[in-house]
């Protein structure tokens, strides 16, 4: 069972609001990221050929990784498209559609507070550049909390909502937070996306033998070390899916179920 780094960034900039801080690299380390996966003979592929492997399509080539990133910050049109275009790298971008904004640039809050994101026309050139859009719900909706009306809103609308800008049909789509259930797999598949990326057990290595709609990732984090880095480009340092899910992760479901169903949602996101 070998084991596929697929890599999940956020943003990738200097200045990030404090709430974003955690889970941002600066350009220069993003650069030296891509670098190691090139010095390290990994050979990054389009999600879609991950997708069709697990769908018992083709084998991905030997020492194949992903790249991925969340949300739909700005920085992506400016900043990571242009590095990875040169370098003639994919990449899927999952949107989280009620923060795209409609004027240029970014201006109209949403989902996240104090930070520029990607506008409608930006996501358009995007896709016309080669980059695969994919959906990240409409308001970045603890989705296992919900009902599940409320899941199908978000999971489809925001389906609707990407292709009706785009133009086409999109498969791939990523939970908020890294947040899913049975149910909501259940529902993400009804809704018409064929592949779902997860946060397992924090980071963890995909295989040939993972879920496609509950794949796993290694989240990168601004305090993801250099060593780390290697380590994962080495197909080490994190467990390989597919894994049972944990006890720690059920109770932590729990507990935020709890807290909705008592109107004290546990606040992921600043306010």
């Amino acid at each position: 069972m070998n084991a596929v780094p697929v890599f999940l960034y956020h943003a990738v900039c200097e200045a990030p609001p404090s709430w974003l801080a955690p889970f941002t690299v600066s350009p220069r380390t993003f650069v030296e990221h891509l670098d190691m996966i090139a010095d390290s003979g990994l050979r990054l592929v389009p999600l879609r050929q991950l997708v069709a492997a697990l769908l018992g399509g083709p084998a991905l080539p030997p020492r194949s990784a992903v790249l991925t990133f969340d949300d739909g910050y700005a920085d992506f049109a400016t900043t990571v498209a242009p590095l990875l275009a040169a370098r003639g790298l994919p990449a899927t971008l999952y949107v989280t559609t009620g923060a795209v904004t409609t004027l240029e640039p970014p201006s109209r809050p949403g989902p996240f507070p104090s930070v520029a994101m990607l506008g409608w026309a930006q996501v358009r050139e995007l896709d016309e550049a080669g980059f695969e859009i994919g959906g990240h719900s409409r308001t970045h909706a603890q989705l296992d909390t919900l009902p599940s009306r409320a899941v199908r809103e978000e999971v489809g609308g925001c389906k609707r909502e990407l292709e009706d800008a785009l133009g086409h049909s999109l498969t791939s789509f990523a939970y908020p937070h890294g947040y899913s259930s049975r149910r909501v797999r259940a529902l993400v598949r009804e809704a018409g996306w064929t592949s779902a990326a997860a946060i397992r057990a924090a980071s963890a290595f995909s295989s040939s033998l993972d879920d496609p709609l509950w794949f796993a990732r290694l989240m990168v984090r601004a305090d993801t070390s250099r060593e780390r880095f290697g380590q994962w480009t080495r197909g080490e340092g994190a467990p390989v899916a597919p894994f049972a899910e944990g006890m720690r992760t059920r109770g932590w479901r729990a507990y935020r179920r709890a807290r909705a169903s008592a109107g004290r949602p546990y606040r992921a996101l600043p306010a």
